[in-house]
């Protein structure tokens, strides 16, 4: 009815359908963005850190926690939470690296054979990752800012002191190079051998400095985390990342309010065009409904036709904008066509991550809005008066 002739409102429903199709486009994408963008943050932090660790429940705030030991059996009933994917042991130590004058502070993360070290592979840019059939006391895997100040490259060969008493220092070659592109993790960590930082600290064999927990799904973090302090000594604690690091967590958290503001802006703008398309349409055909209603037909029947129309009309414009914003979002997680600055948004490339649940679920609350705020205008049909419209000629 609307597209069938060429008149004003023919234009008007061509830029409604635009409007709305930018509309529903513009929703997806910021929600598969701020998703994406979340997801990458929130991985990095949990590749690196784990889901919670536990460590001893003391005032120590050095750089090096204090020794703890799990028995068997408390690994056994820990492993026995069917949220726990893993649980490997690590340590730290502060360390200078001396490469040919230049001398670099940074902090040693001390894994063993059991570390997942898939997350280093991700983020290998140079070399491999550590090699634990080898002599894993001489391997260190550093960061790529470290490498770029000290000049540094895979297989090269350094000397890095360790600050205790007596001091001690240890021969390294670089084994691998990665870039977390987090510029605190970057700057401060290299990772070597545990069984290293267990002989410089003198700690027996089954001495570690924490434990490193990954669970299976991020949602259920808390109640996790509760769970594994129940089952510990009381002399040791589990701290999940989001406690290990609130101040990045409560950041991305009012990275949602973002989400919403565009939601609302933007089904504001759809409804206005809507409501604009549909008045200008019954406007324009005032005497087409008064003849209408002088054969009889009911306002009701008469309603309808409009809504129809203009359901058809949203139906056109979700369409093109969800074939367009699936599109840029099947492009954008294949290729990384759009890219960014890792120094300032931690990432190289725009990161999507959407679910079909949640394009679907936009979509049914952007039609169900839509056809909510078109009762309203369709109600002026009762309005128009057929012997005032009807005109002889």
């Amino acid at each position: 009815m609307f597209l069938g002739h060429r008149t004003f409102s023919k234009l008007i429903v061509r830029i409604t359908i635009g409007a709305l199709a930018l509309a529903i486009c513009a929703i997806i994408l910021s929600i598969a963005i701020l998703n994406g963008f979340k997801t990458e943050i929130i991985e990095k932090q949990r590749g690196f850190f784990g889901d919670i660790v536990i460590t001893k429940n003391d005032l120590n705030y050095s750089y090096e926690n204090t020794p703890i030991e799990l028995s068997k059996e408390d690994l056994e009933e820990l492993k026995n939470n069917k949220e726990v994917l893993s649980i490997t042991p690590f340590a730290t130590k502060a360390g200078i690296m001396n490469v040919k004058g230049e001398v670099e502070g940074v902090l040693v993360k001390g894994v063993d054979g059991t570390y997942d070290q898939k997350y280093f592979q991700r983020n290998i840019v140079a070399g491999d990752t550590l090699d634990f059939t080898a002599n894993a006391d001489t391997q260190l895997l550093v960061s790529e800012l470290i490498a770029k100040r000290l000049n540094l490259s895979v297989g090269d060969k350094f000397i890095m002191y360790f600050v205790q008493e007596p001091i001690r220092k240890r021969p390294f070659t670089v084994k691998g190079i990665f870039a977390t592109h987090t510029e605190e993790l970057d700057k401060t960590y290299v990772i070597g051998s545990l069984n290293l930082i267990r002989t410089l600290n003198n700690l027996s064999e089954n001495e570690v400095g924490a434990y490193q927990l990954h669970i299976a799904s991020f949602d259920s973090l808390e109640t996790v985390s509760e769970q594994i302090n129940d089952l510990l000594p009381i002399d040791y604690s589990a701290t999940n990342i989001v406690e290990q690091m609130p101040d990045i967590f409560n950041w991305l958290n009012m990275l949602d309010m973002n989400d919403n503001v565009i939601f609302v802006l933007m089904v504001i703008v759809a409804v206005i065009n809507m409501i604009s398309s549909l008045l200008i349409s019954i406007l324009e055909r005032v005497s087409m409904i008064g003849v209408l209603k002088a054969l009889g037909y009911h306002n009701g029947g008469i309603r309808k036709v409009f809504l129809y129309s203009s359901i058809y009309m949203v139906g056109i414009g979700l369409l093109i904008g969800n074939g367009v914003a699936l599109l840029l979002y099947a492009l954008q997680t294949s290729t990384h066509f759009f890219t960014l600055d890792p120094a300032i948004y931690y990432i190289e490339y725009v990161p999507m991550y959407i679910t079909w649940y949640e394009v679907v679920g936009l979509n049914i609350a952007l039609v169900a809005i839509g056809i909510l705020s078109l009762f309203l205008p369709a109600m002026l049909v009762s309005k128009i008066s057929p012997i005032k419209t009807i005109q002889f000629k």
